[in-house]
């Protein structure tokens, strides 16, 4: 099956209570159709996150879950129910937990060449070695009160 078909038939189950393990989300789910797998990352050895998701047999299923379960309570927790979303790329910049700066897309997208650096720094000294006496332009404003009359 492809990824894409998986992810018609695939539902995002939020909000679970610590105390929900796979066993117990099949069998919320398991009346809306064959379940082909639940998975809650982070179940095995350390507590959840308070996600799962539930692949079923067709996407009919996956989506008569959702209106069912959608703000239904397990566990005393209200579930948060839908459609799964396709992971992150590792090259996506949005949403993602390290700086744009330091990934590599962005990095090769702006980088700057050796040559580019020489020539503004170049031009930088130069700007400096030419730069313009700060009084020029302040010429008789040592005077005070109106300027005289000319005609």
């Amino acid at each position: 099956m492809s990824d894409t078909a998986r992810l018609k038939n695939t539902v995002y189950v939020g909000g679970l209570d610590t105390s929900v393990t796979k066993a117990v989300l099949e069998q919320a789910f398991v009346p809306f159709g064959e379940i082909v797998e639940v998975n809650i990352p982070g179940d095995n050895d350390q507590q959840h996150r308070g996600f799962g998701y539930v692949e079923f047999e067709s996407p009919e299923d996956a989506a008569a879950a959702i209106d069912n379960m959608d703000q239904a309570t397990l566990a005393g927790r209200v579930l948060s129910v839908a459609q799964a979303k396709p992971m992150k790329e590792a090259g996506n910049i949005l949403g993602s937990k390290v700086a744009v700066w330091e990934q590599e897309d962005w990095i090769r997208k702006h980088e700057v060449s050796q040559e580019d650096r020489e020539a503004a720094e170049a031009a930088k000294v130069e700007a400096m070695r030419k730069e313009a006496d700060p009084m020029t332009g302040l010429e008789g404003l040592d005077v005070a009160g109106p300027k005289p009359a000319t005609e």
